[in-house]
C-alpha cells in the first residue's frame, strides 16, 4: 500500500468535550488519504481514551502520548511522525468542513511554488462572538491571494493556524519555535521574510471554535504586546533591514506601542504623520509630526502604516497609491 498524501498534526490537551467531533470530521474528509497523527500532551480528562477509540477503529489515527511539555514542543515532536509530503495542522476543538484537505492539497499539488495554502473560517458558536470577533473573522476572510495575503502580513497572522497545510520539506526546515510570542504568525513570518509564497483558498473550510478557554485567549504568548513584539522583531529584520530610519504614519496606541517596540532594534521614525491637529508641527521622539500631504516633500523612507481600524487603512492605501507609493516596496501596514 502506498503512503498516504497527507500527514494531519493534531496536538491535544484535556480536550475530551471537543475531541470526538472533531475527529468525526476528519474521517469523514471527501480525500481518505491521509494519516492523522494525534500528539497528546499530557491530558488529565477522558482525552486520551476517546482519541484511542478512533485509533482503534480507523489505522489511519495514531497517537502519541507525551509528559506535558506544551504547545510547541508537542508541534515539534508531533510533525517529526508526519512522513507525508503534506501537513495539514489541525485542533482539536475545531471541525474541517468535509472538503477542506480536498482543496488545499489540489492546490499544493497543481502550485510547486507555494510552500503552504491556508483557507477561510467561520467561527462558532455564534450567539457569543462580539463585533471585534466578527470583525476579525471578516478581515481573515478578506484575504482572498498570496498578493494580499502579504499585505496583510504585519496586520495579525493572515493564517488561521489550524487551516494551514504546508509541504513537510518546507517545515523540517523552519520547525516551530518558542520565542515568547505566537508561535504560528512566527512561522508564517518567517516563511515569508524567507521567500516563500503561502496562498489561501477562499472558501470557509474550518468551523474554528471560539471560547474563554482557548489558548490564545489565556496564554500571555498571544497578547497584543507580544504580537507586536513579534511583528516589530520581523520588520526590523526585513522591511526595515536596510536602514535604522523609517516614517511612522500614525501615533495612536497601536503606533506608540509598534514605535517602542521597533526601538529595540535600533529603528526610530524620522517623522511621524498624523492628522491630529494638536500634533501637527510638533516634535515628537525627535521626529517632526507632518500632515499626509508633506510626504512627497519629504527624504524618502520606507513608510510604516501603524493604524488599527481596517476602514483607516483602505484610506491609507488609497492615499499612498495615489502619491505613487507602492505597498511593501515603499510602504507596508503594521497595525
Amino acid at each position: 500500500m502506498s503512503s498516504p498524501k497527507i500527514s494531519i498534526l493534531l496536538p491535544m490537551r484535556d480536550a475530551a468535550a471537543t475531541l470526538p467531533a472533531c475527529l468525526r470530521s476528519i474521517q469523514r474528509q471527501s480525500e481518505p488519504d491521509w494519516q492523522c497523527i494525534i500528539i497528546d500532551d499530557g491530558s488529565q480528562d477522558n482525552s486520551v481514551i476517546f482519541a484511542r477509540r478512533f485509533v482503534e477503529r480507523d489505522s489511519r489515527f495514531r497517537l502519541i502520548e507525551t509528559a506535558p511539555h506544551g504547545l510547541v514542543e508537542a508541534l515539534n515532536t508531533g510533525w517529526t511522525y508526519c512522513r507525508n509530503p503534506f501537513i495539514a495542522r489541525m485542533d482539536a476543538d475545531d471541525i474541517m468542513h468535509r472538503h477542506r484537505l480536498a482543496m488545499q492539497v489540489h492546490v499544493l499539488e497543481a502550485n510547486p511554488s507555494l510552500a503552504a495554502v491556508g483557507c477561510h473560517v467561520r467561527l462558532f458558536p455564534r450567539r457569543h462572538l462580539r463585533d471585534g470577533r466578527l470583525a476579525y473573522e471578516r478581515w481573515l476572510n478578506g484575504i482572498t491571494s498570496e498578493r494580499r495575503l502579504r499585505e496583510e502580513a504585519f496586520v495579525e497572522c493572515p493564517i488561521a493556524h489550524p487551516t494551514l497545510m504546508i509541504r513537510r520539506d518546507v517545515l523540517s526546515v523552519f520547525g516551530y519555535r518558542d520565542c515568547g510570542w505566537p508561535e504560528d504568525y512566527d512561522l508564517i513570518l518567517r516563511l515569508l521574510t524567507s521567500g516563500h509564497t503561502i496562498d489561501v483558498v477562499p472558501k470557509r473550510l474550518l468551523s474554528w471554535r471560539d471560547h474563554p478557554a482557548r489558548l490564545s485567549r489565556t496564554s500571555p504568548i498571544y497578547s497584543i504586546a507580544q504580537f507586536t513584539a513579534c511583528k516589530a522583531a520581523f520588520l526590523a529584520t526585513s522591511f526595515l533591514g536596510t536602514t535604522d530610519s523609517y516614517i511612522l504614519w500614525g501615533y495612536g496606541g497601536t503606533g506608540k506601542a509598534l514605535r517602542r517596540a521597533l526601538v529595540q532594534y535600533g529603528k526610530h521614525p524620522a517623522y511621524i504623520v498624523e492628522l491630529h491637529p494638536r500634533r501637527l508641527g510638533k516634535i515628537i521622539h525627535r521626529a517632526p509630526v507632518i500632515p499626509p500631504e508633506a510626504l512627497g516633500r519629504t527624504p524618502r523612507h520606507p513608510v510604516v502604516v501603524s493604524v488599527a481600524g481596517e476602514q483607516g487603512r483602505g484610506e491609507i492605501r488609497a492615499v499612498m497609491q495615489e502619491m505613487g507609493f507602492q505597498e511593501l516596496r515603499d510602504f507596508i501596514c503594521a497595525a
